[in-house]
């Protein structure tokens, strides 16, 4: 299969132009993610499925909450290939940026001593999530890694909330088993992220008429 065609098929393709008119709104909308997550974990009052993983991974290791979301974003990514998912440069992007958000945070963010501050901080972490996942989602630069997993599962033939319920609880559960948080924040987001997202993200989707695929 000629070099070009296996690029098409891997990867998310768009004029240069329209490129650089998305990415702006992607890169504010992935640092707001990370900041968001930040909220969370300064709040210590439980957080989403995925970054319970997360603290459990850099409790145990030793490294940066930042760095495990990094690390954890590149082998999802790999996981792109057998299910031949697109990988965008929104996607890469998501892999990296995001966990540089939460550490930059996590610098100048500490607990809260008082209750009532950290209860502010659980709750507004999933609203700027939400948000910022309408940024970068709508950029169309391409999906974060974990959405990809979800989406290139339920292209051969499983339902997203199945793949999703799965995916989440067993990260989650794994996390718990290494010392990550869950709690009031958690259920929280569970409940909250889908009808926040689906609010945003209208309001950011760029139109796509310009995206093209190499052939």
């Amino acid at each position: 299969m000629p070099v070009k065609n296996v690029a098409a098929r891997m990867f998310l393709w768009m004029p240069m132009r329209d490129t650089l008119r998305r990415l702006p709104q992607v890169l504010i909308g992935l640092w707001l993610f990370g900041m968001g997550v930040a909220f969370m974990v300064a709040g210590d009052l439980g957080t989403a499925p995925w970054d319970v993983f997360h603290q459990g991974v850099a409790r145990v290791s030793g490294i940066s909450l930042g760095v495990v979301i990094m690390l954890t974003g590149i082998v999802v990514v790999l996981g792109f290939l057998p299910l031949r998912e697109k990988v965008g440069i929104g996607t890469i992007l998501n892999a990296l940026l995001i966990g540089v958000s939460v550490n930059w945070t996590l610098g100048w963010l500490d607990r809260p001593e008082m209750m009532w501050a950290r209860i502010v901080l659980t709750t507004s972490g999933p609203i700027m999530i939400a948000l910022a996942s309408g940024l970068y989602i709508g950029g169309g630069l391409g999906l974060g890694p974990r959405d990809g997993i979800m989406t290139g599962f339920a292209k051969r033939g499983f339902t997203v909330w199945k793949v999703r319920t799965i995916l989440e609880l067993s990260v989650m559960t794994l996390g718990v088993f290494l010392g990550g948080r869950i709690g009031f924040g958690t259920a929280w987001f569970a409940i909250s992220i889908g009808p926040m997202v689906q609010f945003f993200l209208p309001k950011f989707v760029i139109r796509r008429e310009t995206i093209v695929s190499a052939n």
